[in-house]
Formats: structure tokens, sequence, C-alpha cells
């Protein structure tokens, strides 16, 4: 059981403390010589609010944002992430995210 009086520790990438996502987009924007976060989102073919939403931390940088960056920058995926502080050497999928929900077969659809 936990001890209510420890904080919890999370290991979620946006509530780790080294996690800025501020750096990779200031580091973009000083690197492909833009102005402002609306024309890294012209650069990056986004809307701005998906800049926005990265910079309050109320959305992640998503795998094909980060791959748009590295075309763009010419930075590996590696560099990204570092700048944005994630340090893991891997990422690891659950073997439950490839299994069918339990009582369903896989050809079963959710209207049997």
């Amino acid at each position: 059981m936990n001890n209510p009086f420890e904080p919890a520790i999370s290991k979620r990438l946006g509530d780790q403390v080294a996690y800025d996502p501020n750096n990779l987009l200031d580091s973009l924007i000083e690197k492909l010589n833009l102005k402002n976060d609306a024309a890294l989102s012209r650069a990056l073919e986004v809307a701005p609010p998906v800049i926005s939403k990265i910079r309050h931390r109320r959305l992640p940088v998503g795998a094909s944002l980060l791959i748009r960056m590295h075309e763009v920058s010419d930075l590996t995926i590696r560099e990204l992430r570092v700048l944005m502080g994630d340090r893991r050497d891997k990422f690891r999928i659950s073997d439950k995210q490839f299994k069918p929900k339990s009582g369903r077969s896989v050809g079963e659809s959710l209207d049997d």
C-alpha cells in the first residue's frame, strides 16, 4: 500500500521536471530563423493553436509532429527529444495494446 505522506512519482513524460517543450520550440524557431510561433506553425504545417497547446503542456509532441520537425530542421529525432528533455533510451509499448478486449474474438465486431 502507498504511504499517503509520500509524494506520488509520475512516469508520464509531461509530469517530469526535465520535460520542457518550450526549449524544443524555441530551438526550432532559432534554427529555422523564424520570428515567432505563427511562423513555426506555418513551417511545420500545423495550426497555430497546436503550437500554443504544446507550449502550455496541454498537448504532447506527437510522433508525426516530431517527424515533421525532423524533416524541416534536419535535426535527428534523438536531438529533438533531447531538446524537449526526453532522455528515455527506449520506448516500450505494452503487450495489452495489441490484444483484443476480453470476451471478443479478433474478427468479432462490437455490434455482434
